[in-house]
């Protein structure tokens, strides 16, 4: 095997799943056991994430129900999923079995739940914000809880008026609740959702500043550690792993060679290369926020042409980022960067940067808003992007560099910096 350190003279996530807490190491990593050298100087990281209080949900709850006045909406409807986390704290899958919390513009709370489910609904109930005020409806398996839950909204003077419900909620439940009672309006409840999780404080911007950092420095031991021959699949689970040695969960998409020219992958087989393109896409979760950067580079020497499209990706990444101020409105990020490489001769419009420059981030990977031509929505303070131009040709290569940043109140900042080569691509 050729180390890659033999090439450029250098010294030694499909995303993953919704991990919020730091990951227990698994006792071989621990002990840095055949792992690189550069994996194996990994440890946890010395900044301890806060999690996110009771205190700061309820002012959350507080937040929804003055947008619930301002939209007319009397009440919004959660299921298992990151807005019922951030709201309430409760952390629930999805199954055929409806768990719902209920929160109205005024009254009390509810949770319709399995019967079997009452003590762990209970248990998540006692370290949010509606510990010792929601009320919990139980039905057993042979029951039908839709007519439950119409009972809980009747009990609150919601036998008709106008019921948002979360934008991920599945339809089969949306439409079971419209039919027990079919007096009531059933709405989207984006309005409220995503008025809340659109613009983040200083807390949640500390958490995934964390989550940020701790993919870089997992991205820079992979990219330390890469040999000739190894597979997509050896890189991922090097990235898998330094994120753990890190103390974190988290993973990347590895595209390799011509693959990098599809953004989002291909099942064929690939391997690492000298002289190929490496485009790793990945990040992690720290009490529930996302981190989601891009790094191209290439293991030896890149072609000119790479080269090229490399500086024109950073000098795109680098006019979205100055684009991007309060008042702003999203889609004129997306134009900065696409003029940069439509002007370089990669155009026009779409045909080689395919998609647009940046998605909100937060909670979800990709969460509201979109920075993409025709959401006319001013930049605020406090929203967080994807800043990721990407060019991406046919039968070559593609080249996406992404980092993920925040709308100041001046402007706006990368939590991450910004990779300046293709030979180098983690020097600061």
């Amino acid at each position: 095997m050729v180390t890659r350190r033999g090439f450029v003279g250098l010294s030694a996530l499909v995303l993953a799943g919704s991990a919020c807490r730091r990951s227990p190491l698994p006792a071989a990593h621990e002990a840095g056991e055949s792992l690189p050298p550069s994996l194996a100087a990994l440890v946890p990281m010395e900044e301890k994430p806060i999690p996110i209080s009771a205190e700061e949900r309820s002012a959350r709850l507080d937040r929804a129900r003055r947008l619930m006045r301002e939209h007319a909406i009397d009440a919004i409807l959660l299921t298992g999923g990151t807005s019922l986390d951030y709201f309430t704290g409760i952390r629930w899958g999805l199954s055929e079995r409806l768990f719902a919390t209920v929160i109205p513009i005024k009254g009390s709370s509810f949770v319709v739940t399995p019967a079997f489910e009452e003590d762990r609904a209970r248990e998540q109930l006692a370290n949010g914000p509606l510990h010792g005020s929601a009320e919990v409806l139980t039905w057993h398996e042979h029951e039908d809880p839709y007519g439950l839950l119409a009972s809980g909204l009747r009990n609150r003077g919601m036998a008709s008026g106008r019921l948002g419900i979360e934008e991920t909620v599945r339809f089969v439940f949306s439409d079971g609740v419209g039919n027990s009672v079919p007096a009531l309006e059933v709405t989207s409840a984006t309005t409220v959702t995503a008025g809340c999780r659109t613009v983040k404080d200083a807390h949640e911007i500390e958490l995934m500043r964390l989550a940020s950092a701790a993919t870089l420095k997992a991205f820079e031991a992979t990219y330390n550690a890469l040999e000739e021959g190894m597979s997509r699949d050896d890189v991922r689970e090097l990235i898998s792993t330094a994120h753990q040695r890190l103390g974190y969960r988290g993973g990347a998409m590895v595209l390799v060679g011509e693959a990098s020219a599809l953004p989002h992958g291909t099942v064929k087989p690939q391997a690492v290369q000298e002289g190929t393109i490496i485009l790793i896409d990945g990040g992690c979760g720290v009490e529930g926020y996302r981190s989601d950067i891009s790094r191209t580079f290439v293991l030896g020497k890149p072609t000119d042409k790479m080269k090229q499209v490399f500086d024109i990706e950073l000098r795109a990444q680098t006019r979205a980022l100055a684009a991007a101020k309060p008042g702003v409105e999203c889609q004129a990020v997306d134009e900065a960067a696409r003029r940069v490489i439509v002007e370089a001769g990669y155009g026009p419009d779409y045909k080689y940067f395919t998609h647009r420059v940046g998605h909100g981030i937060g909670m979800d990977g990709h969460e509201w808003p979109y920075l993409v031509r025709g959401n006319a929505l001013p930049l605020t303070p406090g929203m967080t992007f994807s800043d990721e131009p990407g060019i991406y040709l046919p039968g070559e290569f593609g080249v996406r560099l992404e980092d993920d940043m925040v709308i100041t109140e001046d402007g706006a900042e990368l939590l991450t910096p910004q990779s300046p080569s293709l030979e180098d691509p983690f020097a600061s």
